[in-house]
């Protein structure tokens, strides 16, 4: 098996949250939809294509997928549980291992916070240390091994608040 790259994209400024509403549905803003549409150009300047792009069923993560997918970076995004907030980690690693079997080079998630940057510790550190904070519409890219468990065994090699990729 080749090196795979993944990134971790932050869904971009949403709405306040308000409990008398399904905070499911919450929305992107126009200024979390034009500087995430900035951070997908420029991503896309960049050189950069995803094989596969999973987002979270939420629509503010959904938005922001699709945002990825009209600048060119994606084919048409994938819903996944595994990024709703809360998701398995553990049951979205048994999908790596079946999705890299098919030679992908590229791998993007769309999620929350603090669920993204947990995942990212536990793929370079081994375990949650709740330090990890990606900004909204930010990216972390990691290099998962050529083989066996990612899981303490990634290497960082970006974090970036979108504020220096507009």
């Amino acid at each position: 098996m080749a090196l795979v790259e993944l990134y971790l994209v932050r869904h971009g400024l949403a709405g306040d949250a308000d409990p008398s509403r399904d905070d499911r549905m919450r929305p992107l803003t126009r200024a979390g939809i034009r500087r995430t549409r900035a951070v997908a150009k420029r991503l896309r300047a960049l050189g950069l294509h995803f094989d596969e792009l999973l987002s979270s069923p939420l629509r503010r993560a959904r938005q922001t997928a699709d945002l990825l997918h009209s600048v060119g970076l994606c084919a048409r995004p994938t819903e996944s549980k595994y990024l709703a907030p809360g998701g398995d980690f553990d049951a979205w690693v048994r999908w790596l291992k079946r999705w890299r079997r098919h030679g992908h080079a590229r791998l993007a998630l769309v999620g929350h916070m603090p669920d993204l940057g947990e995942w990212a510790e536990r793929l370079v550190v081994g375990e949650v240390r709740q330090r990890w904070v990606l900004k909204k519409a930010g990216v972390l890219g990691l290099t998962l091994p050529a083989a066996g468990t990612p899981v303490g065994r990634c290497s960082l090699f970006l974090l970036v608040p979108p504020r220096y990729l507009v």
